[in-house]
């Protein structure tokens, strides 16, 4: 329980960090800094609910799609975000193909280096204890 925790916290300063990028990067990619909050949190739950489903999905229908998932997982959450909440503006095609590039990047590289960076104390206690 401890561990999904820590992973849906992980996920969601992730998510928060991608849409950050995505919007300072992006010039038709806008967020409402009000509506901030609830676009990471939609989205990362749209996120995490839907992973299991799509890969399912993936393997079933479409098995070269499997390398991808979490790239058109990240489409569909960002799709669900800018219909769902008021907050999230995407205008034109190639932001809307690179967005999802961007904040699946930073969550990529946030999911290494946060870990390391939160839970330096549990990892370096863990080492001590071999």
């Amino acid at each position: 329980m401890l561990r999904f925790i820590a992973q849906t916290i992980l996920t969601i300063i992730g998510n928060a960090l991608g849409l950050l990028a995505a919007m300072v990067l992006l010039d038709d990619f806008h967020i409402s800094g009000l509506a901030f909050g609830i676009s990471v949190l939609f989205f990362s739950a749209a996120q995490i609910i839907l992973s299991p489903f799509i890969l399912k999905l993936a393997i079933k229908y479409a098995p070269a799609l499997r390398g991808g998932i979490a790239l058109v997982t990240t489409f569909i959450a960002l799709f669900l975000t800018a219909i769902v909440t008021d907050g999230l503006d995407i205008r034109g095609i190639s932001t809307w193909l690179i967005a999802p590039f961007i904040i699946w990047v930073c969550t990529v590289v946030a999911g290494i280096l946060l870990p390391l960076m939160l839970f330096k104390k549990t990892i370096s206690r863990k080492n001590d204890l071999r």
